[in-house]
């Protein structure tokens, strides 16, 4: 009997035999996506079945990256958040390039913020360091503002709220908060 983590494994494998277009065979992004579709398939995470895309959008983004059937996605339990258009802007405003890729990813990472897990697995992503790699691929200048390995979704809402000029944080600084723990604590 296969394991969930030799399933994942397997349909991940799957999706990255299949031919991509010219313009995502060779995309750093597409084994995370793939990543991400695996999980979803599971019911790894909270996103919904398009992955917080238009329906077009998700179907233009399967057909150019896995074309072929769809695997059997359900939509997970993500929850409304006001913030989303915001949350959608500032990763916009990061994206490492202007092909539909990173707009894509900029969206569904921000859907990935309403769920109440570590980011990595509220996208349905196998780990972390996929998460790493998702954001040094599609948003290289935010990835390395992240200079001292925050968690992704502490780090991107308190981008979020520094460019309102909000600073929720209680210390001048992370290093003399009583929560710098739960900021930079290793994620299970």
């Amino acid at each position: 009997m296969k394991q969930p983590r030799d399933c994942r494994d397997a349909m991940v494998e799957e999706l990255l035999r299949r031919p991509a277009s010219a313009d995502f065979s060779a995309a750093p992004l597409r084994p995370i996506l793939a990543s991400m579709l695996a999980g979803r398939a599971l019911g790894e995470g909270i996103m919904p079945a398009t992955l917080g895309l238009p329906a077009e959008e998700f179907d233009r983004l399967w057909h150019a990256c896995f074309p072929g059937p769809h695997l059997l996605l359900e939509s997970g339990a993500t929850e409304d958040i006001p913030e989303i258009d915001d949350l959608i802007a500032l990763l916009l405003d990061y994206r490492g390039g202007p092909e539909e890729l990173y707009d894509c990813m900029a969206r569904i990472v921000a859907w990935g913020c309403a769920g109440r897990d570590h980011l990595w697995q509220d996208l349905g992503l196998a780990n972390r360091g996929e998460l790493s790699t998702l954001f040094q691929a599609a948003f290289p200048r935010l990835a390395a503002e992240n200079t001292g390995d925050m968690k992704w979704k502490k780090f991107l809402y308190r981008q979020y709220c520094a460019r309102d000029g909000i600073y929720v944080c209680p210390a001048p600084s992370c290093g003399e908060c009583a929560d710098y723990a739960k900021c930079f604590a290793p994620e299970e």
